[in-house]
């Protein structure tokens, strides 16, 4: 079993390395850029660079050259535009779900959103491209031969995580830690009874473990 992150410098990511770090899961950090990856190898992290804006072709020689056998896809444009968050929530993850397909890569995790899936919730997010984004990447997932989960965390916070969450309905929503998401990432990574299941949760009184397992 080997790991890639595509995404490893966002929050998420980055404590998705400590998880896969304390369970003793081999993994590659996908970076976009060669100071992130400067800064990770120093640190003994092996990485692999991703652009999620290059073409199909240069995106699956470095899927392939990562080695990987599972994908984890928690990367995003942040933000950053419109555009960008069409080009990288979008485009991107479409283009990766291509790859894995293309090269035999069965297992893809996909971190979604909360109300990703309920169109009367976009407008008041005042995330709206963001959400379509996610929507139609989450979708194009269903729809391919990929041994796929998504992940619908509530509002994200940097607290201290509890290990212990809640299952949502799909007109509810909450907050949950971030690095409460990277664990339940872990576990899902490391049990194949989640495969073509989705998620929807915020922080709780259930552990992690009997929800993921």
């Amino acid at each position: 079993m080997k790991v890639l992150i595509i995404g490893a410098h966002g929050k998420i990511g980055h404590l998705l390395i400590g998880e896969l770090q304390s369970r003793n899961i081999e993994f590659v950090a996908g970076l976009r850029s060669q100071e992130q990856i400067k800064a990770y190898n120093e640190n003994n992290i092996e990485t692999q660079f991703i652009d999620l804006t290059a073409s199909l072709d240069d995106i699956k020689n470095s899927i392939e050259e990562s080695g990987a056998d599972i994908i984890v896809f928690s990367a995003g444009a942040g933000g950053a535009s419109d555009a960008l968050t069409i080009e990288i929530d979008l485009d991107g993850a479409i283009k990766t779900m291509m790859v894995a397909e293309a090269i035999g890569i069965k297992r893809y995790i996909m971190v979604s959103s909360v109300f990703s899936d309920n169109r009367n919730k976009w407008d008041a997010s005042g995330i709206r491209p963001y959400m379509t984004a996610k929507h139609y990447a989450d979708d194009h997932l269903r729809g391919t031969s990929l041994d796929y989960t998504i992940i619908h965390p509530g509002t994200l916070t940097n607290e201290d995580g509890t290990g212990k969450i809640k299952l949502l309905g799909p007109n509810e929503n909450d907050t949950i830690p971030r690095v409460d998401v990277a664990k339940a990432l872990a576990l899902i990574i490391q049990n194949s009874s989640t495969i073509g299941k989705e998620y929807t949760f915020a922080s709780g009184d259930q552990p992690e473990e009997d929800i993921f397992s």
